[in-house]
Formats: C-alpha cells, structure tokens, sequence
C-alpha cells in the first residue's frame, strides 16, 4: 500500500469522467482545484462529477480548493513586448499614461510605496527581471535586466518586499463561499505571510458553516520567517516551490522544503510538496531522471502527498503522471525513509497513547495498526508518527472525516458505524480487513479505540492476531 498520496490539479486535460476515472485508478486520492483559473460554473460542474466517481470507486477522494490570494499582476498589452537587456519599462498604476517606448499596467496601486530604488522586480515566474531605478506617484522606472517577452497577465513577484496586500480579495471570499457550499474538503490560502492571514481564513469558514481543513501555501521569504508561527496555525501546509524558487535564491529551495516537511512532522501538520514535479512530462511520455530523483526525495523525506499542476491540467499525459508518481513513491517507501517522526513533538496524554502503539508495531512482524476515530484526531497522530512498516487503517463513522483523511500518509480511511459496544465495532472492522484480503491469518493488529467505562471515555491500546 502506497503511504504517500497524490494531488492532481484539475484542468482542461483533465475535466472528462473517462479521465477522472483513469486518475482515481492510477492513484490519486485528491483532486486539487485552482482558483486561478476555474470559474465559478465549471467548479460546480466538477464537484459532484468527483464525488459520483469516488463512490463508484469506493475511494474516500478530497477536494481541495485553490484560492488566487493578492497576486500582483501586469495588465492587458496590445502586443507583447520583445526585451532585450537595458531596456527601459515602465510599470504603472491606475492607467497612468507612459513616455516610454515600453510601460505596462499593474493591477496593484500599492506598488509605488511598497518597492524602493534599487529593488528587483521578477515577472513571469522570474524569467524577466527588472530594475528599479525611479518612483513616480503613478509609476516605477526600471531596467530589464533579462531579454524575454512580457505579456499581459503575468505574476510579479517582489522578493524581500513587504507587500501591504490583504490576505484574501473580493473573488477569494467569494469562491470560498463556493467552496463551503459544495463542500470542498481542503482550503489552501496563496501566498501566506503570517498566522493572522490563517485566522481569518478560517473565520470565514466557521461562518460558512464549512468542515475544509485550512491549508497554507508557503510561496515567499516572509512566510519563510514565520513558519513556525504558520504550521501552528494551520491544518495543513504547501511547500510551492513555483513561486517560492522566485522569491529565495535557488539553491535554498531545497533546504527550504527539507526544513517546512521536519517541521511540519515535528508539530504534528500534514504537508504537501507541489510544482515542477513532473514538469516534462506536460509535453513528454517520460519523465526526466532528475525530476525522478526529486519526487523520490520528497517521498524519502515523508512528505504527506505529493502535488502535479500543469502535468494534470494542461499536459498531454496526465494518466501517466499519475501512475509514475505511484510507481516511484512505492518504491522509494520500502527503502525506508529521512525519520523526522522520531522529533515528533506529543503534547498531550492522547499523541502519547498513540505513539506507544507505534512503538508497538515496529517492533512486531506483519503489524497491522487500526485506529477509530470520530473527528480523525487520533487517525492524524498515527500518521504523524510514520509507523516504519505498519499500515494505518482509520475506522470513522463520518464520510467527512473520510475524506480529509485523505491527505494523511499512510491512513487508508474506511466508514463504518460504531456501535455502543466497542468490540463490536472492533470485530465489524476485522471482518472488512479479512473480507478485502488486507489482513491475513496471524497479522498482528494493534487497535487503537476509545472504551467506554461509565461516563467516561478510555484511551486504549489493544493487541490482537487476526483469525
């Protein structure tokens, strides 16, 4: 059983039933939906057309919405504009009317109090590069320091700039709405700065009434330096590498990505790696040996999933990424892997109780571990320890609950009803295991459950051997 679960981003090459269902047989476990460029219709159209095919699966698949989040962007051209290095350009604000052969619109009248001479202005995931050499009221003077072509609705990036951009805008607020009403399992806040950004993030869910987990994009410096404070507030972390390789130099990514993934297993917060993944693979059958080792490195280090973007939405084989994605995620997971779980910080009596059952199955041959949980805290506790060998089976009553599972590694989530007696619920959920031939004769299973002894309900740590 694959421990690491796969994201794939939805899009044009994507969006057909035949596709989705090629997807979900290849293994993907959540479908990720980005705001960016989704509308409203289409989002409406794509949610129930997932869940119909999860149930034909019998597959507990998430949903995850993307918001856009304050990006910077340039405005519409004419014509695109053909740089060369020394180039002049102006960037301007509010329509402001340019003398120079080169200017360009920008969608955030900010711009000028936020940037100082001497800045750098990245646009188009970094491939132009400006700079800054005079402020206007209306405008920045810059040098191109790189020769390209600057289209419209390109993403600027400032790195090392405070930018006094909101943390959500009008049309996130709105797809949010969109999002509680259909029932998305997972929010991702773009460009996160500070744990506040989460705060009220997630007051907008409570208001909608909404059960999505809060998950928080790390895409710059200053998000960076909060990190700490961020994972604590989250339900759930994004290392996207797109836009965070613009804003820190590139040979710090990876340091990056390593330090947010300990982290985040280190406080107890499922995190994803995203972007640039399987990047060939948009316009290629295989994939390249490094981008191979990348995936592998992610998948080593114990990240909870693993994320495709342009592969999934606008690739010629997104079926294949998602079957090469398994195919080196299970293989990397039987070599073991980077041991973070082993800092691990237990907080309460409860982590406490689960990591003895951790404890227990390590040291045993053919451990099988079975958690039951109603809210999928105890089921996040056991994923979080990353058991070295042991699957994690996680017994809910809730269909909810199912499905945000589906971003834990190695938690294969079931529904099934509990009952007032908890050996009951127990022998229901062995009888599914040897019923779909997940557990055999002489298994060693350690069951993780809550008793009932009185008024109170008691933490406890069974070992039984499967019949």
């Amino acid at each position: 059983m694959r421990k690491t679960r796969i994201i794939c981003t939805l899009g044009p090459a994507t969006e057909k039933i035949e596709t989705l269902r090629q997807l979900i047989e290849n293994g993907a476990n959540i479908f990720r939906l980005n705001m960016s460029h989704a509308q409203p219709d289409w989002v409406r159209d794509i949610v129930p057309r997932i869940r119909k095919l999860a149930d034909e699966a019998k597959q507990p698949i998430g949903i995850l919405l993307d918001t856009q989040g304050p990006a910077i962007r340039t405005g519409d051209l004419k014509a695109e504009l053909h740089l060369q290095i020394g180039d002049i350009v102006e960037f301007t604000v509010r329509g402001a009317k340019s003398q120079e052969r080169y200017s360009v619109d920008v969608n955030y009248d900010g711009l000028m109090k936020d940037v100082a001479v001497g800045n750098t202005v990245l646009v188009d995931n970094g491939i132009l590069r400006f700079l800054v050499l005079e402020k206007k009221p209306d405008r920045i003077r810059c040098k191109s320091m790189t020769a390209g072509t600057l289209g419209s609705r390109r993403h600027i990036n400032l790195p090392g700039v405070r930018v006094n951009l909101p943390p959500l805008t009008q049309k996130d607020i709105s797809d949010i709405a969109l999002g509680a009403e259909l029932g998305v399992d997972f929010v991702a806040l773009s460009f996160v700065r500070e744990k506040e950004d989460l705060d009220e993030l997630r007051g907008i869910l409570t208001k909608q009434k909404s059960k999505a987990l809060v998950m928080a994009k790390i895409e710059d410096q200053e998000a960076v330096h909060s990190i700490d404070a961020i994972i604590r507030a989250s339900d759930a972390i994004m290392v996207a590498r797109g836009d965070l390789g613009v804003e820190v130099p590139f040979e710090e990514l990876p340091l990056i990505q390593r330090r947010v993934v300990k982290l985040c297993i280190r406080l107890g917060k499922p995190v994803v790696v995203a972007t640039h993944m399987l990047e060939s693979m948009i316009q290629n059958p295989l994939p390249t040996r490094a981008e191979i080792t990348d995936v592998a490195n992610a998948v080593f280090e114990q990240a909870d999933a693993i994320m495709l973007s342009g592969e999934t939405t606008v690739g010629k084989y997104p079926a294949e990424c998602v079957a090469v994605l398994n195919r080196v995620a299970t293989r990397i997971e039987r070599s073991g892997g980077a041991g973070y779980a082993k800092s691990a910080i237990l907080e309460d009596p409860r982590q406490k109780t689960v990591a003895s059952a951790v404890v227990l199955a390590n040291s045993l041959h053919r451990a099988k571990i079975i958690v039951f949980t109603r809210h999928g805290a105890m089921a996040r506790y056991v994923s979080n320890m990353r058991p070295e060998k042991a699957p994690i089976f996680a017994f809910t009553p809730s269909e909810d609950v199912r499905r945000l599972l589906s971003i834990c590694w190695g938690v294969c989530p079931v529904k099934v009803e509990f009952r007032d007696d908890p050996n009951t619920t127990i022998e229901t959920a062995e009888h599914f295991l040897r019923k779909n031939k997940l557990v055999n004769t002489g298994d060693h299973l350690v069951i993780i459950t809550d008793l009932q002894a009185g008024a109170e309900r008691v933490d406890s740590v069974q070992l039984r051997t499967a019949k």
